[in-house]
């Protein structure tokens, strides 16, 4: 991964570092607050554990995807030991194009009605 090559030929990522920069699209987070937002907001159908999350991490930060935050919380309110990281500008527009490629892929299922509600066929409509 390289911040030379344009967002779509880093397409498509895995599963894992897509969560983990969705996860910092809103927030500056230490590494388990990553974990508990990818679990919050899959409803706990994904969970990621450390070894996935910090190998994903150095990743991202050698691809410059993400950096680590200059600025900590107050010393009395958190860990000084936590590492803090924030998504890139370069982070950023690599997600939005693997966003607008699962878009795309969604679209496909929807026309082929292979999602809930999109076809008559008994159980296609999220009812058994």
């Amino acid at each position: 991964m390289s911040q030379d090559q344009p967002p779509e030929a880093l397409l498509p990522l895995t599963p894992a570092v897509f969560h983990i920069l969705l996860a910092l699209s809103t927030a500056e987070r230490h590494g388990y607050g990553i974990m508990q937002e990818i679990a919050a907001t899959t409803g706990n159908q994904m969970r990621i554990g450390p070894g996935t999350l910090y190998r994903s991490i150095k990743q991202l930060l050698s691809a410059g995807m993400i950096t680590e935050a200059n600025e900590r919380p107050d010393p009395e309110m958190d860990d000084e030991r936590r590492r803090y990281y924030r998504l890139t500008q370069h982070g950023r527009k690599v997600a939005q194009a693997e966003a607008l490629r699962l878009a795309r892929l969604v679209r496909a299922a929807e026309a082929r009605r292979l999602l809930p509600g999109t076809s008559s066929e008994p159980g296609m409509d999220g009812t058994l």
